[in-house]
C-alpha cells in the first residue's frame, strides 16, 4: 500500500498568512455581520440604539476604506488550527513559534500598527509584551492533507464578560442565560453574538463557546427552516428571549441585543452540566482560511456595496458643549439620554493611569505637571498609535466599570466634572457621581475610527512609560456622546432597557425578527 502524498507547508507561507489574516480582520468586518447589523438597524425603533448602530456601521465602512482598526482594542489573538495528518511543515520553527511570528509581524506592520494589549506576568508586574504575543493557540490533528486555520482577535471588554457555570442536570440552561446576560451589562458592546458551550468538562465547555464564535451569523436561515436538534432549539429560544430583555445596542434599550446565538455541545458526565457563555462584541473579528501547500492564503476583499448606505448626523436637539468653559451649573442641566457634541480639551486615563494617580495621592505626592483635572473631563481610552499623518489612531472608549473603584477618589480629590467611557457604571460609581454632582458620558464602543476623526490634537502629558495607557490631552471637535448618568445619579442604562423590555412585550415578534 502506497503512502498518501504529503502536502508541504512552508514556514514563510504560514507566518505570512497569519500576518495577513490579522491585518485583514482588524479593518474588515465579516460580511455576514454587516448584513445582520444592517437589518437590525432597519428594524430598530429605539432612537438611541439606532444612532449607536449607525455609528458602528459608518465606522466599519470607514475602516474598510482606510484599512485602519475597527476598534482601538485590537484584541488578544486566538487561533484554532486543524492540521491534516498528511501535512509536513518545511520549517525550522515550532508551530506555535511560527504562529507567534505572524502575530508579531501583523501587530507591528508600519502601515497599520495594531495596539499591543497583551501583558506578561498577569498576576504580578503586568509588563506589556509590545507585540501582542503570545497568541492563544488550539491545535488538533485530523485526517487529510490541508491545514485549516481560524483566527480571531478577541477584545478584552467582551472577553471579560465570559461566564462558566456547573449546573445540575435538571437545571434550565435558558433560565441561567436569561439571569446572567443582564448582569453582564453593556461592557461587551452589544449588539454582538453569544457563544454557548454545553457539556464535556469545565474547560471543554469554555472551548466550545469560544470556537462557536468563529462561525457565520445564520440565525435568520435557522428561523426560516426550523430547528433540527436540541442545540438549534436552544439557539432560537435564547435568541428570542435575550432580545426580549430590551438591553439593546450599547445597553441603551432597543430591539436587538444579539445578532445570533451559537451553541456547540459535547458528551458530559452523568452528574454534570457544564455551560459556558462567551460574547462577541460589535467589533467581531475572525476569518477562516486553508493552506494546501500552494502558497500564502488568499483572503477575499469585501465589496463596499456590502455596507448599507447610512449617514450619521447629530439630531436637531443635540447640545454643543465647550469643554474649556463648561461649569458645574451647566452639567446640572444635562438629561440622561441627551446627545452632546463636545469641543475643547480633555485628558485621557485608563486603569494603569488611575492606579498611578491613586498611589501618588496615598504617598502624599503631587500629580505630574499637566495633569490638572479641576473642572475638566477624563476620557477612558487607550488609543492606537497614529500612522501616515494621523493625529491619533482609532480611539474608542474602554469599559467604564473598570474605573468604578477609582471614581470617588477622582471626584473628591481632583475637582473632575465628569468622565467619558463605554457602557454602564456600577452602583459604587453612580453613588459617587450623585454625591459629587458630576456626570458620566458614553461614547459608542465599536466606532473607534469614527471617534478618532473628532480628535484634532493630541499630546502625551504624563506616564509615557505606560504606552497606550499614558495620559494624553486630546482636543476634540464635535465628538458625539450620550449623557449616561446625570448629576442626580439617574442612569440611561437602567431606564432604557427597562422601558424597552416593556415595549417589546407589545411589539409583534415577527417585527423584531424581521420575518
Amino acid at each position: 500500500m502506497k503512502n498518501a502524498a504529503m502536502t508541504v507547508i512552508k514556514q514563510h507561507d504560514l507566518i505570512q498568512s497569519i500576518q495577513d489574516a490579522l491585518q485583514y480582520i482588524s479593518y474588515y468586518h465579516p460580511p455576514d455581520f454587516i448584513r445582520a447589523l444592517g437589518l437590525a438597524y432597519q428594524r430598530e425603533q429605539s432612537v438611541a440604539a439606532k444612532d449607536a448602530m449607525a455609528q458602528i456601521l459608518i465606522n466599519s465602512r470607514m475602516c474598510a476604506e482606510g484599512q485602519r482598526p475597527i476598534c482601538q482594542d485590537t484584541g488578544i489573538v486566538n487561533v484554532f488550527i486543524s492540521v491534516g495528518m498528511n501535512v509536513r511543515f518545511e520549517a525550522d520553527m515550532s508551530l506555535e513559534d511560527m504562529i507567534n511570528a505572524g502575530v508579531r509581524a501583523a501587530y507591528q506592520l508600519p502601515d497599520n500598527v495594531l495596539r499591543a494589549s497583551v501583558l506578561a506576568d498577569p498576576a504580578g508586574r503586568r509588563i506589556n509584551t509590545q507585540d501582542n504575543t503570545p497568541a492563544v493557540i488550539h491545535t488538533e490533528l485530523v485526517p487529510g492533507d490541508i491545514v485549516e486555520i481560524r483566527v480571531a482577535a478577541k477584545g478584552g471588554g467582551s472577553e471579560a464578560k465570559s461566564r462558566l457555570v456547573m449546573l445540575n442536570p435538571a437545571d434550565s440552561i435558558v433560565d441561567w442565560v436569561l439571569d446572567t446576560v443582564p448582569l453582564m451589562g453593556a461592557g461587551w458592546c452589544p449588539p454582538g453574538m453569544l457563544g454557548i458551550g454545553i457539556g464535556g468538562t469545565a474547560e471543554k465547555a469554555m472551548l466550545l463557546a469560544k470556537r462557536s464564535l468563529m462561525d457565520s451569523i445564520d440565525i435568520q436561515d435557522l428561523i426560516d427552516r426550523g430547528p433540527a436538534n436540541r442545540a438549534e432549539e436552544l439557539r432560537l429560544e435564547i435568541f428570542e428571549k435575550v432580545n426580549s430583555l430590551g438591553i439593546g445596542a450599547q445597553g441603551l434599550g432597543g430591539l436587538t441585543t444579539v445578532l445570533d446565538v451559537k451553541v456547540l455541545d459535547y458528551p458530559t458526565h452523568a452528574a454534570n452540566l457544564p455551560v459556558a457563555m462567551i460574547p462577541n462584541c460589535a467589533a467581531t473579528r475572525h476569518v477562516h482560511f486553508t493552506l494546501d501547500g500552494s502558497g500564502v492564503a488568499e483572503l477575499p476583499v469585501p465589496e463596499l456595496s456590502d455596507w448599507p448606505d447610512i449617514t450619521w448626523a447629530a439630531g436637531p436637539n443635540s447640545r454643543r458643549v465647550n469643554l474649556d468653559t463648561v461649569t458645574r451649573e451647566d452639567i446640572a442641566t444635562w438629561k440622561p439620554g441627551e446627545t452632546l457634541l463636545l469641543k475643547g480639551k480633555m485628558l485621557t486615563g485608563r486603569d494603569a493611569a488611575h492606579k498611578k494617580i491613586r498611589d501618588l495621592y496615598e504617598s502624599g505626592q503631587d500629580l505630574p505637571e499637566g495633569v490638572d483635572l479641576n473642572g475638566r473631563f477624563i476620557y477612558y481610552v487607550g488609543p492606537v498609535d497614529p500612522v501616515q499623518g494621523e493625529i491619533v489612531g482609532p480611539a474608542g472608549p474602554t469599559t467604564a466599570t473598570r474605573m468604578d473603584g477609582f471614581t470617588d477618589l477622582m471626584l473628591s480629590k481632583t475637582g473632575l466634572l465628569g468622565m467619558i467611557g463605554k457602557a454602564e457604571r456600577g452602583p459604587v460609581a453612580i453613588a459617587a457621581i450623585k454625591r459629587h454632582k458630576a456626570v458620566y458620558l458614553m461614547a459608542v464602543g465599536g466606532a473607534a475610527f469614527l471617534v478618532s476623526k473628532a480628535i484634532k490634537a493630541s499630546r502625551v502629558v504624563a506616564f509615557p512609560e505606560l504606552g497606550m495607557e499614558a495620559i494624553h490631552e486630546f482636543e476634540v471637535e464635535d465628538m458625539p456622546v450620550t449623557v449616561a448618568v446625570d448629576v442626580k445619579g439617574d442612569s440611561v442604562h437602567s431606564s432604557g432597557p427597562r422601558q424597552w423590555q416593556e415595549k417589546i412585550g407589545r411589539i409583534p415578534l415577527k417585527d423584531t425578527l424581521g420575518s
